[in-house]
């Protein structure tokens, strides 16, 4: 399931390989500004070559996936969008183990129908090495315009796992939004950290702080190679903006969220220039 976006991406980046029916690796639609956005796990395409191997059910990926966190995103900032699905390359994990070996690497599901070949897996992981070299040129584009930078990092996550017609997961350990902090100097850069939750809590979200998840290997990955000007908020929306077993949007809720990161764009906007005086 796809969403249009209203903006046209100005980049469409596929991989290099001979391969020509693999489908693009991201789309990259240029803004301004010093925060952007990045959604991972947004996409759902698999390569042929990888999808002949897989057992799991399109509707059992999309369960796991991200869908609409692109559509998320405020107009006018830079967004970095996967097109390739979690589950041909993770791009939140680290390298060995962005390519799911087995059911314990992803929440007991039967992935494969067999084991992957050695060349599938070695594809998918220079998909993840191809993915990275276009988000460091445009980071690093970003970094020599504006200096510092903030990532809106976008994901989702289940919240009944027990079924459609299950009861919903504790709200105590189950944020509407859960802001991860741990991969970055939270203390640094706290006058960011606390304009989001402000901007969020103000728009009537329940956005709580490294309740459920505390960041992934890409937030750490930003910190890692932008020490000192930028860091990416890891954001984890409850899928309470889509029946997480359908698969069906409530678009009302999606607007919501776009506009309450909107407000939160030109807060951290206006911190970033506050701080840089």
């Amino acid at each position: 399931m796809t969403l249009s976006e209203d903006r046209p991406s100005l980049v469409a980046a596929a991989p290099q390989s001979a391969n020509h029916a693999e489908p693009a690796l991201l789309r990259i639609t240029r803004g301004s500004g010093p925060v952007l956005a990045v959604a991972l796990h947004a996409g759902h395409e698999l390569r042929p070559s990888l999808a002949e191997h897989i057992a799991l059910s399109e509707d059992g990926r999309l369960r796991e996936e991200d869908p609409f966190t692109a559509a998320m995103v405020p107009e006018g900032i830079s967004l970095i969008e996967a097109v390739r699905s979690r589950f041909e390359v993770d791009l939140n994990r680290p390298r060995d183990r962005a390519v799911y070996q087995d059911s314990d690497d992803a929440w007991g599901l039967d992935l494969y129908r067999c084991a992957l070949p050695r060349e599938v897996e070695d594809r998918s992981r220079a998909v993840y090495d191809e993915f990275y070299e276009h988000a460091h040129r445009v980071l690093s584009e970003i970094e020599r315009e504006h200096g510092r930078f903030v990532v809106l990092d976008l994901h989702s996550y289940n919240h009944r796992r027990g079924g459609a017609s299950a009861s919903a997961a504790s709200v105590e350990l189950n944020p509407e939004i859960n802001l991860g902090t741990a991969r970055f100097d939270r203390e640094r850069w706290s006058d960011v950290v606390d304009g989001f939750l402000g901007c969020m809590t103000e728009s009537g979200f329940d956005c709580r702080e490294n309740v459920k998840f505390r960041g992934g290997y890409f937030s750490q990955w930003v910190s890692d190679n932008f020490p000192d000007t930028g860091i990416a908020l890891a954001i984890e929306f409850k899928k309470t903006y889509m029946d997480e077993w359908t698969g069906l949007p409530d678009m009302a809720v999606i607007e919501r969220i776009r506009g309450a990161l909107s407000i939160a764009v030109s807060t951290i906007e206006a911190t970033l220039a506050e701080t840089a005086r």
